[in-house]
């Protein structure tokens, strides 16, 4: 109705998933990354959560159309199904004929015996085959145990069968339930697709915008983007909602832009009688500078393997800072994966998390608030969200937030490899399974990086300085080229180097220096600075 009044070609809010309008945010980006990572890494299990309409299926589809092409892809939609209803979907999707026990009739073990007898057959061809289950937070328990079953057909080097979750935010509770903890142990990559931040939400509109083919002024003035991110919570589909009943308004009321009363009475009918997404839930301990929680303390009795935790912290006013208890280390060089051990006394401040991770870099901190300390000796907080995908890229230690239902803690991670993971919680080293750590890790990360105090954080096209000629020169060096001269302008030569070494090494392509492209520059130029990847051991 309103189109043409608009100058547009389609209506640009529509709540159907149609790919030209896909906008991929930074939080989509890295949602997607964990799902290739968890393709690429040899099998088990792939979380992928998010609230109703924050893009969980956008996602998915992006996903699938950059799967390998020699995996083969099953998707299950509705999983309100029993096990053998399960069962049967999986040979559908895969084209398997599971052979019957009787006269039409097809027992669990004849669909397993079928669906294991496929994916050796395939594997023997060279090719993966992956499940994606859509909604996954309507699975029940005991189809639940039979995915996990499924799971067990492995050869030395990796599963036979790759299984990707796809649900609503209670999936998380639902995995944490303690008859489900040997499946939550096999989640090998998870990630919680958050909502759009405020900057992302203007960007959103006027993607849509622009695809529905405007050619007129914004009919959304850049002053209401705060208000729609507050009506809405960065949700894309109550976005989409709240803005196309937004644009009949101003149609009706004859208006070339949407004004402030329009959204709110567009907002009251679109919305009326619906809550809005549920916030996190209120965090038990004040939060620090790098985004990790003070006051911490991990029982010294508690078994350790990153499960379960401690019972809940006592009230701060009770809470001594207690001592460390002593473990047996594990041997080096080649330590052994920790089983069951006693758990060695968690950080109870962030401070002391902070200042342990950076002794790595080779210098204690001065006193003080630890990341603006830190920026005295030449080094930089750098915070994020991800998971073991992302620290594999910044290659560097970090502290890792670890979660017990609502229970959060905090360690420092000095070491991954294939397998395993080293983490240290008050100098004290243990080494558990990926799946273990992925199973406790919510994706929050603390690092450090290397830079002078003069320079800036980030460096952008028309920019000038000490940091410029240090990124232009070794942009150059890396593509065998001679650097510019010496205070030049960071210009379109320099950009398009910047642009391709961010595609190389996996980094977002903005044309933008931030701490990501300085951190690779640093590793790559010999700046020295610790690093988290194992070494590769020699004669292997």
């Amino acid at each position: 109705m309103y189109k043409h009044y608009f100058s547009l070609k389609q209506a640009p809010f529509s709540i159907a998933p149609d790919p030209r309008y896909l906008f991929m945010s930074e939080r989509h980006r890295e949602a997607l990354a964990h799902l290739l990572y968890g393709v690429g890494s040899g099998g088990g299990f792939v979380l992928l959560t998010g609230e109703i309409g924050a893009g969980k299926t956008t996602v998915c589809r992006c996903f699938i159309e950059q799967i390998p092409a020699n995996c083969k892809l099953a998707y299950i939609f509705n999983p309100k199904l029993t096990v053998e209803e399960l069962l049967l979907s999986i040979c559908d999707e895969f084209g398997i004929a599971p052979a019957a026990a009787g006269p039409g009739v097809v027992s669990v073990k004849g669909y397993v015996d079928a669906i294991n007898g496929y994916l050796l057959a395939s594997h023997a061809q060279g090719k993966n085959n992956v499940l994606i289950i859509d909604e996954a937070q309507n699975l029940s328990a005991d189809v639940l145990e039979q995915l996990r079953l499924l799971t067990n057909l492995e050869t030395n080097e990796r599963k036979l069968l790759q299984i990707i979750l796809i649900g609503q935010p209670e999936l998380r509770a639902i995995l944490a339930r303690p008859e489900l903890e040997q499946l939550a142990q096999r989640v090998i990559a998870r990630y919680h697709l958050g909502s759009l931040s405020p900057e992302e939400t203007g960007s959103y509109v006027a993607h849509r915008l622009a695809v529905a083919g405007a050619t007129a002024p914004a009919p959304f003035p850049a002053r209401l983007m705060p208000h729609i991110h507050r009506l809405t919570h960065g949700v894309p589909r109550r976005i989409n909602l709240l803005c196309d009943r937004a644009l009949l308004g101003a149609y009706v009321e004859n208006s070339r832009v949407v004004t402030r009363k329009i959204l709110s009475t567009a907002s009251a009918e679109v919305f009326a009688g619906s809550a809005p997404p549920a916030k996190a839930p209120a965090r038990r301990w004040p939060l620090l500078a790098g985004g990790l929680l003070a006051g911490a303390a991990i029982s010294a009795a508690a078994a350790w393997q990153l499960l379960p935790f401690a019972a809940a912290p006592a009230p701060a006013a009770a809470r001594a800072r207690p001592k460390p208890v002593a473990v047996a280390r594990a041997p080096a060089p080649a330590p052994a994966t920790v089983a069951a051990a006693v758990a060695p006394l968690g950080h109870a401040l962030a401070d002391d998390a902070l200042r342990e991770l950076a002794s790595l870099w080779g210098a204690p901190l001065p006193e003080g608030e630890p990341c603006a300390a830190a920026i005295r000796i030449d080094l930089r907080c750098n915070q994020g969200r991800g998971g073991v995908y992302d620290l594999r890229l910044l290659d560097r230690p970090a502290i890792v937030t670890l979660r017990e239902g609502q229970d959060q803690r905090h360690a420092v991670l000095t070491r991954l490899d294939d397998k395993t993971a080293t983490l240290s919680l008050n100098g004290v080293s243990q080494v558990v399974d990926l799946a273990t750590l992925a199973a406790r890790f919510d994706g929050s990360y603390t690092t450090f990086w290397r830079i002078p105090r003069s320079f800036r954080d980030e460096v952008r096209a028309g920019e000038q300085g000490a940091d410029v000629d240090w990124i232009a020169a070794r942009l150059a060096q890396a593509a065998g080229q001679p650097a510019p001269p010496p205070n030049a302008y960071f210009g379109s030569a320099s950009q398009q180097l910047l642009r391709a070494f961010q595609n190389q090494q996996n980094l977002k392509a903005d044309g933008v220096a931030g701490p990501r492209t300085f951190m690779r520059l640093n590793q790559m130029s010999g700046v020295a600075e610790p690093r988290l990847l194992a070494p590769p051991v020699a004669g292997k």
